[in-house]
């Protein structure tokens, strides 16, 4: 079970939280009050409600949900962990060969590692393992575009339904002119339909599209890792030169707090004996 990622809602949050304050201050919970308005909220979710149904199917709508929830979950990418692990598989399969790996994969999660993994017990050339776990990425690329997608057209249309609210607005506030008590109105309507839409699409559409994407992006990096490491595991490659491969892929700052921690091990290690 995936962790929750606290800095989107804590984002969100503080966002609203920063609004909030900045009309508060300014006028006084009068002044709260007088930014809500039913009608304006009505045209900017029902609007975008129906541009979204007009654009995508019944079945990319349903997602949303999930996609939503994504954006809600933490990333479990622990770089040194599946170096560790990879360093292990290959020290196995040198010692008692490649067919001992299964037992090995009792205790991995990762249905990607374990399809790499049983590739190269099968005996299939690096060369089509690295075709078929591409192939898979590209496949999970599209699948997460296409959800990512729903958020960026949602932060598309919303601006747009606010600046339809605001024309509606204008357009009431034009015809009565000689009224002077339907200028108010009028006038909160347009104003406060470009303002929902602002909101909706630059503190919670655009936003989680971006972090989808940037999961997406680390998910990749995952997973082509996970290639190096079977079609080393599978090549005979000795552990250490395995090990010194994958750490290529780490950060300065990961080998750096790695090289800590194997120091604190061996001064342990050390005090005992």
């Amino acid at each position: 079970m995936k962790k929750r990622d606290i800095f989107t809602p804590i984002g969100i949050t503080v966002g609203f939280i920063m609004i909030m304050f900045g009309i508060i201050s300014s006028g006084g919970m009068g002044g709260f009050v007088g930014f809500l308005q039913l009608s304006s909220i009505l045209i900017v979710i029902g609007g975008l409600a129906a541009a979204l149904l007009v654009n995508f199917n019944l079945q990319q709508i349903k997602s949303m949900k999930d996609v939503f929830q994504e954006a809600f979950k933490k990333s479990e990418n622990d770089l040194p962990q599946l170096i560790a692990l990879f360093e292990r598989l290959s020290e196995r399969a040198r010692r008692e060969g490649l067919l001992a790996l299964e037992n090995e994969l009792e205790d991995v999660e990762d249905p990607f590692i374990k399809k790499g993994v049983l590739l190269a017990i099968d005996g299939i050339e690096p060369e089509v393992i690295n075709d078929i776990m591409n192939a898979e990425i590209e496949a999970m690329e599209d699948r997460h575009y296409r959800g990512r997608q729903i958020l960026e057209k949602a932060g598309e249309y919303a601006p747009a339904w606010g600046m339809v609210g605001t024309l509606i607005g204008l357009i009431l506030m034009l015809r009565n002119l000689e009224d002077p008590e339907t200028l108010g109105p009028s006038m909160a309507v347009a104003l406060l339909t470009t303002f929902y839409g602002s909101v909706l699409a630059n503190l919670v559409f655009i936003p989680m599209a971006g972090k989808l994407e940037s999961k997406t992006s680390e998910e990749i990096f995952m997973k082509q890792v996970i290639i190096e490491g079977v079609i080393g595991v599978q090549s005979g490659q000795n552990p250490r030169i395995l090990k010194e491969k994958l750490s290529a892929f780490l950060s300065d700052k990961m080998k750096t707090r790695r090289e800590e921690d194997q120091e604190e091990i061996l001064e342990e290690t050390l005090n005992e004996a």
